[in-house]
């Protein structure tokens, strides 16, 4: 079996950890430089996951925008675009929404229940991987493996993002904090209350940190350095 992707988690958060507002339009965290930074994480990636629930809230196209960038990725005997992934156990994603129309190739791993359906609403869209009675995160990296994917850029939710981190399968994290606040306890958060791997006492490696204008990105090694 191949080797499971380096996956990275990519995330902006406010200072008080939320990853959006409460409001019906999506909150940008991040400034145009960082979004630069992100576009080329995205090129340097050979799949890029986003769970169902930022799907249907944020419709997102979750393309690497820079022409520059898919150019080179081309020279290198590279799909123009990465490999687009989702994740819903529901089942519930409508064909119009954007992910499935731009880009290259498509992946969405879901349940025994829910893939049928999205076989269905689907179809001539996407592959449809179901990965048992739940979605199994380390079947879905299995799954990607196979299919060549060596690195992974996970850019949410919050629930994807607990999912691996609380499962020990994250490899690093790209951490940028805007210098603003939500204070709206209905907002949306990074990560969500879990059983975390080494628990409160087990500090992650620091990469490196440095400002992006007035973001400050922080890049951490969550797993503990092998002797």
């Amino acid at each position: 079996m191949a080797s499971r992707p380096f996956v990275l988690l990519s995330v902006a958060t406010s200072v008080d950890g939320h990853i959006d507002d409460a409001s019906p339009e999506r909150l940008l965290l991040s400034n145009a430089e960082d979004f630069d930074r992100v576009d080329q994480v995205r090129a340097e990636s050979d799949a890029i996951l986003i769970g169902g629930n930022t799907l249907r809230s944020d419709n997102p196209r979750l393309l690497v925008n820079s022409d520059k960038r898919r150019a080179d990725r081309t020279a290198a005997g590279k799909p123009e675009y990465p490999l687009k992934v989702t994740i819903s156990a529901s089942g519930d994603l409508g064909r119009d929404l954007k992910f499935w129309h731009f880009g290259d190739k498509k992946v969405v791993y879901t349940t025994d229940a829910a893939a049928p359906k999205l076989r269905e609403t689907l179809d001539g869209l996407t592959d449809v991987v179901s990965t048992g009675p739940t979605v199994d995160f380390g079947a879905v990296l299995d799954d990607l493996a196979t299919r060549g994917v060596e690195r992974l850029m996970v850019e949410g939710g919050g629930q994807i993002h607990t999912q691996f981190l609380s499962q020990g399968l994250a490899d690093e994290i790209h951490l940028a904090i805007a210098p603003l606040l939500v204070g709206d306890a209905a907002a949306p958060r990074f990560l969500h209350p879990a059983d975390y791997p080494g628990g409160s006492s087990r500090r992650m490696g620091l990469l490196e940190a440095r400002t992006i204008g007035d973001v400050v990105l922080l890049r951490y090694a969550p797993k503990p350095a092998s002797n």
